[in-house]
């Protein structure tokens, strides 16, 4: 099989601060400019470093705001965060655990450090992903996924190289929990140092790797380091990654999507006339209610 080639390597741009609770870098679609269309079906990532958040009483986070026509996917790698929503889903998540969150027709949440760790302080480190929706989905039910890490599906990788965590999609025939509305493959990958693995994704998908912890050598000529994300062309399968520190990967790879975009804010749908009726749906209070 050939190779899938790196397209670029790309540096965390300037951080920004979501609520008072996350500190992020939006690799896309707006930090790179990449276009709304290049990663689908992932729309958008905002990747929280790690950062160290002092002790206090009142949890830092994000209040109640509304979602329609995607999924949000938070990837928790330090410290927790609680979900609460307009369904009446909610849940703390921890160290190596995602909740996938449908907001599809329409939903309210928020999303706030846990209590716990409020109270502690210490390392936080997340990842939240927008996935985007097909038309004829985009007013399905909402519904939630709380994702363990003991649930993920996990392949040891040979001679005690490191594992392979399968949260969405499959791995030399391990399957990951969750349920996707187009097909994605998203897996947590840790390689220990001097060891090595290799991944098969379809040409035609959008592929990326953002390098949480550590140092890789890609396709044996691409050095990344921590904190980056490496775009591959949609051109070939393989990809080889040698890890040269202890290294953790957030792999994404997924089948576009190809249907027009229309975004404002919270609202991701396909026609302008959508967003206005669901800004409209919102002011008459169909998403529900939560309170902040």
């Amino acid at each position: 099989m050939k190779t899938k080639p790196v397209q670029q390597i790309l540096a965390p741009p300037a951080p920004h601060m979501v609520g008072d609770g996350f500190r992020v870098h939006n690799f896309f679609p707006g930090g790179y400019n990449m276009g709304e269309q290049r990663m689908s079906p992932f729309f958008l990532m905002d990747y929280n470093s790690k950062i160290d958040f002092s002790p206090r009483e009142s949890p830092r986070g994000v209040g109640v705001h509304p979602h329609r026509g995607f999924e949000t996917v938070t990837i928790a790698f330090e410290g927790e965060v609680a979900h609460h929503d307009s369904a009446g889903n909610s849940g703390i998540i921890a160290k190596g655990d995602v909740q996938w969150m449908t907001a599809a027709a329409g939903i309210l949440h928020k999303e706030y450090h846990s209590e716990n760790f409020s109270k502690k302080g210490g390392p936080f480190q997340m990842v939240q992903l927008w996935v985007n929706l097909p038309a004829k989905d985009k007013m399905s039910t909402p519904k939630y996924q709380g994702i363990t890490h003991e649930q993920m599906g996990k392949y040891e990788l040979p001679e005690n190289g490191g594992i392979v965590e399968i949260i969405a999609g499959e791995f030399k025939g391990v399957k990951g929990p969750a349920f996707t509305f187009t097909p994605i493959q998203m897996f947590i990958v840790k390689l220990k140092a001097g060891h090595s693995t290799a991944f098969s994704l379809p040409e035609n998908f959008n592929t990326g790797i953002l390098v949480i912890e550590g140092e890789v050598l890609v396709n044996e000529s691409d050095t990344t380091p921590a904190d980056h994300f490496i775009l591959f062309r949609n051109e070939g399968e393989n990809i080889h990654i040698q890890a040269r520190e202890d290294s953790t990967l957030l792999v994404l790879s997924g089948e576009p999507i190809n249907e027009p975009i229309a975004a404002y804010g919270p609202f991701l749908m396909n026609r302008h006339e959508e967003l206005e009726q669901a800004f409209a749906d919102f002011n008459q209070g169909k998403f529900g209610r939560l309170e902040d």
